[in-house]
């Protein structure tokens, strides 16, 4: 009874859809399931924090992912939420469970030869061929995020000082500076933008109207251009922002400078392209060691 007034709750009170309200009573019953075979004489509210805890072990036993599990967990949360309120249980027994930790994915980057063959191959004259390359050298030379790039106005390229001015998260602002080489790129682009578009553009970055790019199709021309040197699930602009810190850090960046490039607020969050560039470490160790 008490499992079926919570599931009540949530499709009349709280609005769930069906899929939803389904899940939770899923969840629901595979604990249940779980704690009468651990004792018959248990209910939902006599069981306590070391039964649920056995019940996220048999999980992951099983081949959940941490992540799954967690799910499973927040519909016991609510479910205890629901009990206390109504008075049904004193104590909420999920309160002093910890659910598994997520582990983070390393980020997928394009490594640097093939970096380079992209950017030293020839591209077409035309104005769009000579704008995607540009996109693409800028993400990969510079680590600016996606928003960054389409935000890009005239003004934020300096080419006396060699910096690029981008407006971050949360209206931050970095300086981030720039080579020789990107320097030539962004003047044939440049050259190309002024000699197509004749009215005033409202970004750095434009289509061929001159008007601002949007996300979709900066995201498209960069999966377009990385599907020519490699085969990678995710070949987003992310993606290349990945490529230049794990490039920065190989080539022996510190940790604080590749912070401040990127624009992270912690330097915990740089830290998991340290983890990326020691599995590199470890594939050259096992291709170059004769006894690896």
């Amino acid at each position: 009874m008490l499992k079926e007034s919570f599931l009540k709750y949530l499709q009349f009170e709280k609005n769930y859809s069906e899929k939803t309200v389904v899940s939770y009573g899923i969840d629901l019953s595979g604990f249940e399931a779980y704690f009468k075979a651990v004792d018959e004489t248990l209910d939902f509210a006599t069981v306590d924090a070391d039964v649920i805890r056995g019940w996220v072990v048999s999980l992951m036993d099983e081949g959940y992912a941490a992540s799954s599990v967690n799910r499973k967990l927040s519909s016991l949360r609510s479910f205890y939420r629901y009990l206390l309120r109504e008075k049904v249980v004193s104590v909420d027994p999920v309160r002093k469970v910890t659910g598994p930790k997520k582990k983070k994915p390393l980020p997928v980057f394009v490594k640097e030869a093939d970096m380079d063959r992209l950017l030293d191959a020839e591209c077409g004259t035309d104005f769009e061929s000579v704008r995607n390359k540009a996109i693409v050298a800028v993400f990969y030379e510079t680590g600016i995020r996606l928003s960054e790039l389409i935000g890009l106005k005239d003004a934020n390229v300096d080419f006396s000082a060699g910096t690029i001015k981008v407006t971050g998260k949360r209206n931050k602002q970095r300086v981030i500076p720039f080579g020789e080489e990107l320097e030539n790129i962004l003047q044939v682009y440049l050259s190309a933008r002024n000699e197509y578009c004749h009215t005033e553009c409202e970004a750095f970055f434009v289509r061929k109207e001159g008007k601002a790019m949007y996300p979709g199709m900066v995201y498209l021309l960069v999966r377009q251009n990385l599907s020519r040197v490699v085969a990678l699930k995710k070949r987003s602009p992310h993606v290349l922002r990945h490529s230049f810190a794990t490039a920065m850090l190989n080539n022996q960046a510190g940790l604080e400078a590749v912070k401040e490039l990127l624009g992270h607020e912690s330097l915990t969050t740089t830290e998991i392209y340290t983890h990326t560039t020691f599995e590199e470490l470890k594939k050259v160790y096992q291709q170059a060691h004769p006894r690896a």
